[in-house]
């Protein structure tokens, strides 16, 4: 495996995982509860739904990506202006959608985290 598969691996690994530190120092060790409205209806926040979404936002920026590399030009730099709108729109959710302060506190934090290693870790390819 060369070095840019193994930073893309790494990057797109470590976006989740960073959600889910922020995730657990914000839930178990600080004792923050993060629920959000759905719907009609409350959700909570758990490490299984942060692992998943986060996992599948850096797959889907991998993605991207690899299609622009392959059609656009200066595609490090298309990617990047598009990946920092949707973390820029993805903040949205928690400020509409969070029951309580800390809780959209958490959540924005956790947005920033993933987006700032996926931007960081895949636009440098």
């Amino acid at each position: 495996m060369n070095t840019s598969a193994k930073r893309i691996l790494l990057t797109v690994a470590g976006a989740p995982a960073a959600a889910l530190a922020v995730w657990a120092l914000a839930v178990p060790v600080a004792g923050t509860t993060l629920t959000v409205r759905m719907g009609v209806g409350t959700q909570a926040i758990e490490p299984g739904l942060v692992l998943v979404v986060s996992l599948l936002v850096g797959l889907a920026g991998w993605a991207l990506l690899a299609v622009l590399e392959r059609f656009a030009p200066r595609p490090a730099r298309i990617w990047t202006i598009v990946a920092l709108a949707v973390l820029i729109l993805s903040l949205l959710g928690p400020l509409g959608s969070a029951v309580g302060i800390a809780t959209m506190l958490v959540l924005v934090l956790m947005h920033l985290v993933v987006g700032t290693v996926l931007v960081l870790g895949l636009a440098r390819r």
